[in-house]
C-alpha cells in the first residue's frame, strides 16, 4: 500500500479536488473528516461532471459511496480478488474492520510490481492467452470528445483507443479529459452546447503496443515503466486485435 497517498476533506471545495487529480496524475481521491474517517471518494469520475472552473460545489457533492476499503490487516491477494470483482483499481486502506480510520491506497500496480519482481510464473504466458479481443470499445481521431467520454463512462473506462484504418494511433483517457483546460466536456448543462473538440487534440501519442506473441512479462515492464494501466495488442500488420489492461495481467499472475 501507500501511506503517503493524499486525501481531502469532505468540505474543501470540488474545484481543490479536481485540481490535485489533474496535477499529481491520480485516479482518485479519499474524502475524509477532520478526525480522518474516510467518507467517501472522489474520482475522476465524479470530477469530470463539473463544467466550471469556479464551481462553488463541496466535495460532499460530487464524492461517491465506497464499495471496497481494505483493512491494513487483510491478505494483500484476496483484497486483489475482490478488487478485480468490483472493477476497481484503486481502494482506500483503513485501521481495522471496526475503525475506519484511513491509513493510504492499496493499487493493483502495487501487487502487480511485487509479482514481477517475485518472477511469477504467469510472466511466461504468451498476451494472446489473456488479450481482451470481445466487446473492445475504440474512436477515431476525429470523433468528438463529449460523445466519447459518454461512451467511456457507461463502460467504466478510464481510457479508449484511437485507430484510424484499424490501426492504433492514440489513446484517450480520463486524465488527458482533465488536462485539457478549455475543451473540458460539460455533461452538467442541458442547454444546447458547441461541437466538443475532435479527440485528436487531447489523445496522448504514439500509443503503447505490443505483439500478441509477446509475452506476459512484457506487458507488466511497460505498465511499470510508462505508468499506463493498458497495452494496444496488435497483429504482424500492425492491426489493433485486443487490449490488455491491469486486471488481465492479474489474470495470468494470481488466478
Amino acid at each position: 500500500m501507500d501511506s503517503n497517498y493524499p486525501s481531502i476533506f469532505v468540505e474543501e471545495h470540488a474545484t481543490k479536488a479536481r485540481a490535485i487529480l489533474r496535477e499529481s496524475r491520480l485516479r482518485m481521491l479519499p474524502v475524509v473528516d477532520e478526525h480522518k474517517r474516510l467518507l467517501g471518494i472522489v474520482s475522476r469520475n465524479d470530477i469530470l461532471t463539473i463544467s466550471s472552473s469556479v464551481s462553488p460545489l463541496r466535495v460532499r457533492g460530487i464524492m461517491s459511496e465506497i464499495r471496497f476499503a481494505a483493512p491494513t490487516d487483510m491478505d494483500a491477494i484476496e483484497a486483489t480478488k475482490q478488487m478485480m470483482r468490483l472493477d476497481e483499481w484503486y481502494v482506500p486502506v483503513i485501521k481495522t474492520e471496526q475503525n475506519n480510520e484511513y491509513t493510504g491506497i492499496f493499487a493493483l500496480e502495487h501487487i502487480i510490481k511485487k509479482l514481477y519482481e517475485k518472477g511469477s510464473a504467469g510472466l511466461t504466458r504468451p498476451l494472446s492467452d489473456v488479450v481482451t479481443t470481445k466487446n473492445l470499445l475504440s474512436c477515431s481521431p476525429n470523433d468528438e470528445t463529449d460523445n466519447v467520454w459518454q461512451k467511456m463512462k457507461e463502460r467504466r473506462l478510464a481510457a479508449c483507443p484511437v485507430t484510424s484504418k484499424g490501426k492504433p494511433v492514440g489513446m484517450i483517457s480520463e486524465q488527458d479529459l482533465l488536462e485539457s483546460g478549455a475543451n473540458f466536456p460539460r455533461f452538467e448543462s442541458a442547454k444546447p452546447k458547441l461541437k466538443s473538440a475532435p479527440i485528436f487534440t487531447l489523445m496522448t501519442t504514439p500509443v503503447i503496443s505490443l505483439k500478441s506473441k509477446e509475452k506476459v512479462g512484457k506487458a507488466v515492464q511497460l505498465m511499470l515503466e510508462k505508468n499506463v494501466g493498458r497495452v494496444a495488442i496488435t497483429d504482424d500488420k500492425g492491426t489493433m486485435i485486443g487490449m490488455i489492461d491491469r486486471e488481465d495481467v492479474l489474470k495470468a499472475l494470481i488466478m
